[in-house]
């Protein structure tokens, strides 16, 4: 069995630490908060983000970056915009080699990077992987089946997959990592928009429309930085999509809802002790394709929605009278 070190004690990293530690594995939990590192440790759940869930007793919380770097495998679940700072901490603590997985899904707003870039600009003496695909945290907590998309290079995705064996994570290797990557953020953006629609009762036909036409921009996005558009035909890209786009589990489905009930994305914001990818992850993604010319309708109407005022009308009216165009593009 690994040692396992999650960083981020979110509900999905703290679900990752959960379903490891069940599996048998040594679990390192890193929390940023000394109060919710006490609070967790002395209840036995963390109870802001995943209340109900007994954690094993396998996980160990953790304050200290120094404590958790001696691990076989690093789980990164900072969230996308606040990872380049965790990383240049914990940078320096680093061992050659060092496999790291970073757990979170998105675009860095400043420099339009992936994660993975990110990454090894930061740390480039680690060996660098991405975790992506259809899971909710407390899913994956309660031990209930699941899988992701591992996303490396193929010798680093082989010692990754027998270090991290869950039973109800079965995990699938790509080197496809832009690919991978573009699937597993946009697809919030996505969310947001089938949260709309589905907040105005406009029915499950029009959401399945918007996950289709969603499904092509992000082809378009992916292809446009090097990425396959198969890759988006896994777990990754539809996976994910069919399970972020329908169920008020997903924070950026359930952002969606509440922006169709009149609420601003700052009131929604204010309701929330979670991040909300997707916002964030609309405002890099519309940036990059307006510089790289992809045309991503839906993205680019969710964006106004949240940066420009763009009323939830005004958005629908964009997207359904777009000229029609070959299934394919």
């Amino acid at each position: 069995m690994s040692k396992i070190a999650v960083i981020g004690s979110g509900a999905w990293g703290t679900a990752l630490a959960q379903c490891y530690a069940t599996a048998g594995h040594d679990i390192d939990l890193w929390c940023r908060d000394q109060e919710q590192a006490r609070a967790i440790t002395e209840n036995g759940e963390n109870a802001k983000h995943l209340a109900g869930i007994k954690l094993h007793n396998n996980i160990d919380i953790k304050t200290d970056f120094s404590e958790i770097v001696t691990a076989d495998v690093i789980l990164n679940v900072t969230p996308a915009q606040y990872l380049r700072d965790n990383l240049k901490k914990i940078a320096p603590l680093l061992r050659d080699n060092e496999l790291m997985v970073i757990c979170a899904k998105g675009i860095e707003i400043s420099s339009h990077n992936l994660l993975s870039d990110v990454a090894k600009e930061e740390c480039p003496r680690a060996r660098i992987a991405l975790l992506t695909g259809p899971n909710f945290a407390r899913d994956i907590a309660r031990g209930l089946p699941s899988a992701s998309t591992l996303a490396a290079n193929r010798e680093t995705g082989q010692i990754l997959i027998d270090k991290l064996t869950a039973r109800n994570l079965r995990l699938y290797t790509t080197t496809d990592i832009v690919g991978a990557q573009i699937g597993g953020a946009i697809k919030n953006v996505i969310a947001i928009a089938c949260g709309i629609c589905h907040g105005l009762d406009l029915g499950e036909s029009a959401r399945a429309a918007l996950v289709t036409r969603g499904l092509a921009e992000i082809a378009r996005l992916a292809e446009s930085l090097g990425g396959k558009r198969e890759t988006l035909m896994g777990q990754c890209g539809i996976g994910d999509l069919m399970l972020t786009c329908s169920s008020m589990q997903s924070r950026n489905f359930s952002c969606g809802v509440e922006l169709s009930k009149g609420k601003t994305l700052e009131q929604i914001m204010a309701e929330r002790d979670s991040v909300t990818e997707g916002v964030t992850t609309a405002k890099a993604a519309y940036e990059l394709a307006g510089s790289k010319q992809i045309d991503m309708p839906v993205t680019a109407a969710i964006y106004k929605c949240l940066y420009e005022n763009l009323s939830i009308k005004d958005a629908l009216d964009e997207i359904l009278n777009r000229p029609a165009r070959h299934e394919h593009e």
